[in-house]
Parts: structure tokens; C-alpha cells; sequence
């Protein structure tokens, strides 16, 4: 009763007049073609609106929702049972694997497509609470898709809002009026243009959980509205259900999962109870087959009667029987169920250059305790360590299916700039088994080749500069090799490689003369241009040695020689007249 109590407390304090009246304010400002009039009242646009904008009933066509609120204890730090404290934390905490994996795969794709959104996958398990009670605790199968059709009721005006077919029945069976579909209660005139593809499987599902959260977080990313900010964040949420104790009931549940949560098997999740289209309980679809309402219940065992004694008379009736009861139905073993570890079914080398692709792909092979293979089973590849290297597509988490071999192959892994040790760990969603810890290594950018791209001689006088600058180009395998450290030295000779310290130098910021160049670095086409080279008053024959990581050497000869002296022509002289008398004007 306590407990009920303190729910039904919190329920109406987060209903406050003041509550209501500001996130009433909210809606309608973010209502799509509203305008202000001359009293500063709210109009509508009459100009057309487009698909993206055409929400006024929100993604969900404001159908019912479930109102259940979290526990009031914190699910971090999780409460123990064996404390005797309430557990009910713990237990709501709980999101089914795979129902968690396609929020999460979610949040990723929308950090990479959108990052100004900043969705948090909280918001989407929020969401999916409220709107599904997470796929009916999760009774989804292998790829995500529910087990049996959620429907919301259809859309007749009749309490609900008035919606007639946009589909012909194709997403809700009902040629007549829409009905909210799937997880996260797409109504089908939204689905049409918000629906996507989330598992990768060529079609967009609003019963696959995948499909239907990666919908979701694009829905409401839409607008530009960053998440992060607490204006956006409550006009999304009003976006999708135009509802002051909708808008409130999900804020409580982001927070819940915001304090922490954890993954549970598929199917067992926590079932809601109430429903915004009704004051009485509302009990959803059970995760287990019932009884066929034909059939009549079992009736309760009778106790065992005590022998009577006997009294010699024939007429004693027989002891009363016990009736067989009806075995309860059970739900047969998923793929997931049968699966006692992972092996690894691949090399266990792995090794690429900072920023390249790995070659090798990670798998695991999911078995029985027999080692016999599972096929169509999760398996779930983390990278767990603090580096950038990730899976294509700039994701750190990927899922796939195991096929008929009971083999799952991870997606390639590309290689980020720092370098060093990667591991990443292969593990089935939905079950608690041994798994598979793989070791990736990143080496350093590399080149093993590097050539000088021009041809002409480096000369100069003592005390002047280079008039060229030299340029070289490093390449790896034959292809560019961007990216990669360079150091250039002037040397002492072709077989002492030491610092020579005198002859050609560059200079540092400060302008002091340096004979030894680290920290370059080859540009995205490969090259390297060096900075401006200058000469002491030293004469001779020195060289330039260029050394990039993974071994690539180039050596280049500069020459500093004074400038030859130049010759003056010779003076003109008279010619001697034969006969003795001077020449006027000297002879030719």
C-alpha cells in the first residue's frame, strides 16, 4: 500500500497546474505552421504542410498510452533481495537484449548522421516503455521483429482521435481507420515517410524493434532540435504524443534509465499495467500461451481426506479422488536458450596501419554445451577498449546473426589514429555464456618508399640559402601513404648517420639555426615539402638524409661553393703607323 501510495503521490506532483500549463505552452509553440496574430494568440499557417511537418497528432496519433511510473528506489546502486529491500528497482531496470541492442545501435547511427541531435538511447527505452512496455517485455524474435502484432485501437473518433485508412490496412490490418502499429506505436501515415531500415534486411517494419527505434530517433531529431537542450527535448517528446502527463510520464522513465540499467533475457521483461484510455488495470498480452477460453480451468486439488475409521458399516463411501490437473503450457527453447559458449571461428592475428581497414574479420561460432552449432542466434561485437578505432561505419557495438553454421561475422574493423592494443569481445545478446575476447593491433603510419620529386641541383653560397625547396614524395605498397612521421637530418657522411654541425641548416621559430628536423609529416597526397634551407660559411659537399616511420630514406647532396669570380674583357691598343707618324684613330 505504501508503495502505491508514494506512485500515486509522485504521479500527482509531476501534474501540477503549473506543469501543465507551461508544457501546454511549449506545444504550441512548436506546433508546425502556427503563427501569431495581432493579440499574440496562435493561428494556423493555411499554406500546406509537408510530410515531416504534418504531425499534429503526433507519430503515434495520440493513441493510448501506458501511464505505470518507475519505482521510487534508484536502480543504481542495485538493491539486493537478500537485504530484504525492494528489488522492484532492479527488476524495472531490466531491458530486454535485444530491445536494448536496437536502442543503442539507434543512438549510434543518429550520432553519426546527426550528431547536433544528441539522442540519448534512454529517451527511446523511455519511450518504448510507455508506448509498448519494451515490445511486451521484449517478446521479439532473433531479428527483432515481435513475436505477435502490437496495436493500439483504431482510430474511429470514438474517444480517440478520428484517423481514417492512409494504408489500406497494410501496417494494421484495418482497411477502415489507422491504429497505431509495433513497439513504438507508429500510426501508418507517419510510418510512410519516417519509417527506416534498422537491422539492415532491405525492409522498414514498424514490428521489428530495430526498424522501429531507429524511426524514432530520426523522428525525433527532426527540425534540428538538439536533445541535449531541455526545450527541444520537450517539444520531441510533445512531437510524438501531444500529452502533458505523456510528455511527464516519459521524462520520469528517461531519468530512471538515465540513473542505470541492465540487460535481461529476451521475454522477461516487466509487464505495464495501466493505460491513459482507462481508470481500471489493463493487462497486456502474457509472454506465455494461455488457456484456450474454451476450456474450462482446472478445478483446485482437494486435500488428501484422513481415513475413516472403521465402523463396520458396508455403506462407507469410497475416498474422493484427486483430479489430474491440466499441465501449464510451456513455451518451447529459442535458438538463444540452447547456446552453452562461443569459439572463435577466425584467425587470431589481426594488425592494420593507423587508419586502414583490418583484412581479417572477426567471428565466433555459437554452440551447445555438445559443441554443436546454434544458427540465428545474436552475437553481439564490443570494442571495449579506449581507442578510436571502430567497426565501418564509425560504430564501436555490432550485431549479427549467427547463419546455418552457427557462424556470426563481425563487420571490418578500421583502424583510428592511436595506436596500439584493441580488444573487442564477442558475446550472445540475451543469454549470460562464455564468450570470446579477440586482440587487435594498430601500428603506426608508415612508407617504404620516398623520392625526391625534383631533379635539379641544391646549391648555394656560404651565407646565403637554397634557392629551391626540396620536396619529396612517400608511398606504401605503391599507393599514397598519407599521414606518416618524418624526420630530416643534415649528416655527417653517407655512413655516419650523426648530426653534422656545420654546413646547410633550417631554423627554428626563434630563428637559432637547427640541423635536425622531427615531428614532420607527409600531406594526404604523400608529400613532404621541407622548410627553407640556408648555409654557414662553410664550403663542401654536404647531405640532406629524409627518414620516414616504417623505413623509407632518401639522402640528397647540397653544395655550398662560392660564385665563380668574374673576368674582365681585355683593353683596346693602338695600332703603329709604317710610316712612323701616329694614327689619328686606332686600327681595327
Amino acid at each position: 500500500m505504501a508503495a502505491q501510495f508514494g506512485r500515486r503521490l509522485r504521479k500527482g506532483v509531476t501534474t501540477t497546474a503549473v506543469a501543465a500549463a507551461a508544457v501546454a505552452a511549449l506545444a504550441a509553440s512548436q506546433a508546425p505552421g502556427a503563427t501569431t496574430d495581432g493579440q499574440g494568440g496562435q493561428t494556423t499557417s493555411d499554406a500546406m504542410p509537408s510530410p515531416e511537418e504534418a504531425a499534429d497528432a503526433g507519430a503515434t496519433g495520440n493513441s493510448p498510452y501506458y501511464t505505470d511510473l518507475p519505482p521510487l528506489n534508484s536502480p543504481n546502486p542495485a538493491p539486493s533481495a537478500s537485504t530484504g529491500t525492494d528489488t522492484s528497482g532492479v527488476t524495472e531496470a531490466g531491458i530486454p537484449a535485444t530491445v536494448l541492442d536496437a536502442y543503442k545501435r539507434a543512438e549510434a547511427t543518429l550520432r553519426e548522421k546527426k550528431p547536433g541531435c544528441n539522442l540519448p538511447w534512454q529517451l527511446l527505452a523511455a519511450i518504448g516503455k510507455v508506448e509498448s512496455g519494451q515490445a511486451r517485455g521484449g517478446r521479439v524474435d532473433a531479428d527483432g521483429t515481435t513475436l505477435s502484432p502490437i496495436l493500439g485501437p483504431q482510430l474511429d473518433g470514438n474517444g480517440f482521435a478520428l484517423i481514417k485508412d492512409t494504408d489500406d490496412g497494410a501496417y494494421d490490418g484495418n482497411s477502415s481507420y489507422d491504429q497505431a502499429v509495433g513497439p513504438m506505436q507508429f500510426i501508418p501515415s507517419t510510418w510512410e515517410w519516417a519509417g527506416r531500415d534498422g537491422n539492415g534486411d532491405g525492409r522498414e517494419d514498424p514490428n521489428n524493434i530495430y526498424d522501429a527505434a531507429l524511426a524514432a530517433g530520426h523522428y525525433l531529431c527532426r527540425f534540428g532540435w538538439d536533445l541535449s537542450d531541455q526545450r527541444d527535448l520537450d517539444r520531441a517528446i510533445l512531437s510524438y504524443n501531444q500529452s502533458t502527463e505523456y510528455l511527464n510520464t516519459v521524462m520520469s522513465w528517461l531519468e530512471y534509465y538515465r540513473r542505470g540499467t541492465h540487460e535481461i533475457p529476451d521475454g522477461t521483461g516487466t509487464l505495464p499495467r495501466d493505460r491513459s484510455d482507462s481508470t481500471g488495470t489493463v493487462r497486456p498480452s502474457p509472454t506465455a500461451p494461455s488457456t484456450p477460453p474454451s476450456a474450462s480451468p482446472s478445478p483446485k486439488p482437494s486435500p488428501k481426506p484422513e481415513k475413516p475409521a472403521d465402523s463396520g458399516t458396508p455403506n462407507t463411501p469410497p475416498p474422493t479422488t484427486t483430479p489430474p490437473t491440466t499441465p501449464p503450457p510451456t513455451t518451447p527453447p529459442t535458438p538463444t536458450d540452447t547456446v552453452d559458449h562461443l569459439e572463435n571461428a577466425g584467425t587470431a592475428q589481426f594488425t592494420a596501419m593507423a587508419g586502414d581497414a583490418f583484412t581479417e574479420r572477426m567471428s565466433a561460432r555459437a554452440e551447445t554445451d555438445a559443441g554443436k552449432a546454434v544458427a540465428k542466434v545474436r552475437i553481439r561485437f564490443t570494442v571495449i577498449s579506449d581507442t578510436d578505432t571502430t567497426f565501418t561505419g564509425g560504430e564501436s557495438v555490432a550485431t549479427v546473426l549467427t547463419d546455418s553454421s552457427g557462424v556470426a561475422v563481425a563487420p571490418a574493423l578500421r583502424a583510428g589514429e592511436k595506436t596500439g592494443s584493441v580488444i573487442v569481445q564477442a558475446t550472445v545478446v540475451g543469454r549470460t555464456v562464455k564468450g570470446v575476447t579477440y586482440r587487435a593491433t594498430v601500428t603506426e603510419r608508415a612508407a617504404d618508399t620516398l623520392v625526391r620529386t625534383g631533379t635539379k641541383e641544391l646549391t648555394c653560397t656560404p651565407g646565403g640559402e637554397f634557392a629551391d625547396a626540396v620536396e619529396l614524395k612517400a608511398t606504401y605498397e605503391g599507393a599514397v601513404a598519407d599521414k606518416v612521421a618524418a624526420t630530416a637530418t643534415i649528416v655527417k657522411s653517407a655512413e655516419d648517420p650523426t648530426e653534422n654541425d656545420k654546413g646547410p641548416y633550417f631554423k627554428d621559430a626563434d630563428g637559432k639555426a637547427v640541423r635536425t628536423l622531427s615531428g614532420l609529416t607527409t600531406d594526404a597526397d604523400g608529400l613532404l615539402k621541407l622548410p627553407q634551407l640556408y648555409a654557414d660559411d662553410t664550403e663542401g659537399t654536404f647531405l640532406l638524409r629524409v627518414t620516414t616511420a616504417g623505413g623509407a630514406t632518401v639522402t640528397i647532396e647540397l653544395t655550398v661553393a662560392a660564385a665563380p669570380a668574374e673576368t674582365e674583357p681585355p683593353a683596346e691598343t693602338e695600332t703603329p703607323d709604317p710610316s712612323g707618324s701616329p694614327s689619328a684613330s686606332p686600327t681595327a
